[in-house]
C-alpha cells in the first residue's frame, strides 16, 4: 500500500487542481484591483485603523509584515500584520485585505465563537498534523496496519476541523469589513463591491484547503477499511 496509489489522486486530485486554480485566481484578482486607487486615498494601514475606530475597537497595533499577501491578525498580542503591498498602498485590493484583517480584530473584540475555537485548535494542529503523517506512513509501511492508520486519521481530523472552522471565520470577517468600509467612509458602495471581489477570491483558497483536508481524511478512512467495507489488517 505504500508508494504510488492512484486511488489517492482520484480522491485528492480534484482538490489539488482546485487549490491551484484558487491560488491563481486570488493573485489575478488582487493584481487587477491593485491598479485601481481608492477615492479616499487611504492606505491599507489607514483604512484598517479607520475601520477599527468605527467599530469602537482599540488597543490593536497595526504593523508591516514581510512576504507577499502574508496579512494576518494575531489574537495573542492583538497585532494586525499587513504585507507591504497592503500596508502602504491605497488600492481597492489593499483596502479590502486590510479591512478583512481588521474584521478579525473586531471578531476577537466581540468574542466571536468560531474564532476562539480556531485559535484553540492551532496548538493541536501544530502537533497532530505532522504526527498524523508519521503514524499513517508507518501504518502503510506495515502492510496497511488498520489500527495505526485509524490513529493517524484521528489526529489528522483535528486539521480537518480547523480547515472547516476557518470557513465561517473568514467569511464573517469579510462580511463585517464590507459593511463597515462604507459606513466608515473608507470606500464608496461601488468601491466596496470591487474590494469584495478580492475577498471572495481569497475565500476560495480556504474552501480549497478545506476540500483537500476532507478528501484526504476520507482517503485514509478508505484505506483503513472504514469506508467501502474493506478491512486492512
Amino acid at each position: 500500500m505504500f508508494g504510488f496509489d492512484p486511488v489517492y489522486f482520484l480522491f485528492v486530485g480534484p482538490a489539488i487542481l482546485f487549490s491551484l486554480w484558487a491560488s491563481f485566481y486570488v493573485k489575478h484578482t488582487f493584481s487587477k484591483y491593485s491598479a485601481i486607487p481608492a477615492r479616499s486615498g487611504m492606505s491599507g494601514a489607514e483604512a484598517a485603523a479607520r475601520l477599527l475606530e468605527c467599530a469602537g475597537v482599540s488597543g490593536v497595533r497595526i504593523e508591516r509584515a514581510d512576504g507577499f499577501l502574508s496579512d494576518h491578525y494575531n489574537p495573542m498580542n492583538r497585532t494586525l500584520n499587513l504585507s507591504a503591498e497592503v500596508y502602504d498602498h491605497c488600492s481597492l485590493s489593499a483596502i479590502g485585505v486590510a479591512c478583512h484583517e481588521a474584521g478579525h480584530a473586531i471578531q476577537h473584540a466581540r468574542r466571536y465563537g468560531p474564532l476562539g475555537l480556531r485559535s484553540s485548535l492551532v496548538p493541536l494542529c501544530s502537533i497532530g498534523s505532522p504526527l498524523s503523517w508519521i503514524i499513517i506512513t508507518l501504518g502503510f509501511v506495515m502492510h496497511g496496519n488498520r489500527t495505526l492508520i485509524l490513529i493517524g486519521a484521528a489526529l489528522f481530523s483535528v486539521t480537518v476541523l480547523f480547515a472547516l472552522v476557518t470557513l465561517p471565520v473568514e467569511w464573517n470577517a469579510s462580511a463585517r469589513a464590507r459593511l463597515l468600509m462604507v459606513k466608515a467612509g473608507i470606500v464608496s458602495p461601488t468601491e466596496a463591491e470591487d474590494s469584495w471581489c478580492v475577498l471572495r477570491a481569497a475565500f476560495m483558497t480556504y474552501v480549497a484547503a478545506a476540500a483537500s483536508a476532507v478528501l484526504t481524511l476520507l482517503y485514509y478512512l478508505l484505506r483503513a477499511g472504514v469506508l467501502g467495507g474493506r478491512r486492512n489488517e
